[in-house]
């Protein structure tokens, strides 16, 4: 009796099984993504920290210029993090936040979230496969105009 019950749980869930059809962040391209970021950002004079993570935020690649202050390295993760999680520009959150204060949670809600401007979500067509975060230059929107050239100029 009990072996039946096991291979009838087990159909019913064959039955419920379904094909999904992902794109995934792979290594290489994460790297790439880190390196042309540090690129553009020292072709502009900035020190920065370059940080890819995948869709659920797992950091893939990470490289930090030499002269790029230590706490770009949590800054530059934490941009990424947030926007592979919530799925948009981190700049674009931290401005709806101060339009909006009762979103002011959203900062509160992971201790890995960083709401502010230089994380940029990773798409390939219309999937979320990541994000980049960038830390270090001046200000936020340089920051995300280097994160910026790097996903054109590797997802082209």
């Amino acid at each position: 009796m009990k072996k039946y019950l096991a291979l009838l749980a087990l159909a019913s869930l064959g039955a419920q099984a379904q094909t999904v059809n992902t794109s995934v962040l792979s290594t290489d391209t994460a790297q790439q993504l880190v390196a042309e970021g540090l690129k553009h950002c020292a072709k502009d004079g900035y020190h920065v920290t370059v940080a890819v993570v995948d869709r659920s935020g797992v950091l893939k690649a990470l490289a930090r210029d030499e002269l790029a202050g230590p706490h770009t390295i949590e800054s530059a993760r934490k941009k990424a993090f947030t926007s592979a999680s919530m799925g948009v520009v981190t700049a674009d959150l931290a401005n709806n936040i101060a339009d909006k204060p009762a979103l002011f949670g959203l900062r509160e809600m992971h201790p890995d979230m960083l709401i502010l401007g230089g994380g940029l979500p990773i798409r390939v067509g219309d999937q979320l496969v990541g994000g980049i975060g960038i830390g270090g230059a001046p200000g936020g929107h340089l920051d995300q105009a280097c994160a910026d050239a790097a996903i054109k100029a590797v997802l082209k």
